[in-house]
This record gives structure tokens, sequence and C-alpha cells, in this order.
């Protein structure tokens, strides 16, 4: 399973030694995160939904149906500051997954989100040999947009009702990336 690095950053999959600081991540930025984020089951912040998730994670991961890591820091890395994923992986004529993410209330505009997605866009498209990255934002989310403009994203549209998040549909910006250099015979 991938381990990825930036200078500050180390983005991998959780194992069950993370559960406690998983819990903690999602505990502390429950209301910062709730306004962008869908439901959540009832046992979503208990030990057994993570150890069950974390192996469905790894073995989505084994599948290529998705790749969902969490966000460390270099300097403290048992601690978990954020989350970054490819989900919905699809193969054949298609080539492609959506990125999301998140970041801990007290870890935003210091760049991390910019550095761990340039990460895992680079595993996206050099590794797994991704033709297309998209990505969908609220259109009030500003801080996403520009996350995503960073990393070379482009606007193709709006969808209506897209998401149910927050307990209501919402409107969301599409937008994708493009492999420059996706190889048809990649092996």
């Amino acid at each position: 399973m991938p381990v990825l690095e930036s200078e500050r950053l180390i983005l991998r999959l959780g194992d069950p030694k993370d559960i406690d600081s998983i819990i903690h991540y999602f505990t502390v930025n429950q209301a910062y995160l709730q306004p962008f984020e869908p439901q959540r089951p009832d046992n979503f912040l208990t030990p057994g939904y993570w150890a069950a998730e974390l192996e469905a994670r790894r073995q989505d991961a084994v599948q290529k149906r998705s790749l969902k890591l969490f966000i460390f820091e270099q300097a403290a890395p048992a601690v978990v500051i954020g989350a970054i994923n490819l989900n919905n992986m699809i193969w054949g004529v298609f080539q492609a997954a959506t990125l999301g993410y998140s970041l801990a209330a007290a870890k935003q505009r210091q760049g991390y989100m910019s550095e761990a997605g340039s990460q895992l866009i680079r595993y996206g498209f050099e590794v797994l040999n991704l033709h297309r990255i998209m990505a969908n934002y609220m259109p009030h989310n500003q801080r996403s947009a520009n996350v995503l403009k960073r990393l070379g994203f482009e606007i193709e549209g709006t969808a209506k009702d897209y998401l149910f998040i927050n307990g209501g549909w919402q409107d969301h910006v599409l937008t994708s990336r493009i492999n420059p250099d996706w190889r048809l015979n990649h092996s």
C-alpha cells in the first residue's frame, strides 16, 4: 500500500493503531466539517466502526476501487490532521476517479491541502495511470475552489442537487484535471 510523503506531510491508509487518532480528528472537527460532509452513521465515532472501515478501505485499495488516505504531519506522524481520497475509481474506457478531502480546522490556511493534493494527484497519474481526476465543491465553498484551482483543476459546469450533504441536496461545481502523460499500455 502506498505511503506518500512530501516535505511536511505523510499520506497513508489508516491502520488499527490510528483508530483513536481518527476518532479524535472527526470528533474535534465535527462542527467544522458538518456543512461539507454527508450524514454519518450513528456508530461513526466508535472503534468498532473504524476497525471495519479500515479493513474495507484496505480491500478497496487492493482492488483499485478507491484509495482513502489519512494526512499526518511529518513532525507528528501519529496524529491525523486530515483525509484525502481517490473515490469511485472506474477503469476500462473511463480511467477516472473523484478526489475528496477534508482538513482539520486548526490546520487551515497553511497550504497542507494543496501539498497533500499534489502528492495524491501525482500518484493517481504516474502510478495508477488515471486519465482523469474529478473534484466537486459546493458553490459557497471558496476555500475548496481555491485549492482545486491551485491544483490545476478546471471548471466544467454545475450540477443541480448533486450530493446529499448536511441534510439536503446541494448543488456542486464540477471540475477535473486530465493526465497529460496518460499511457495506453501502462503496466
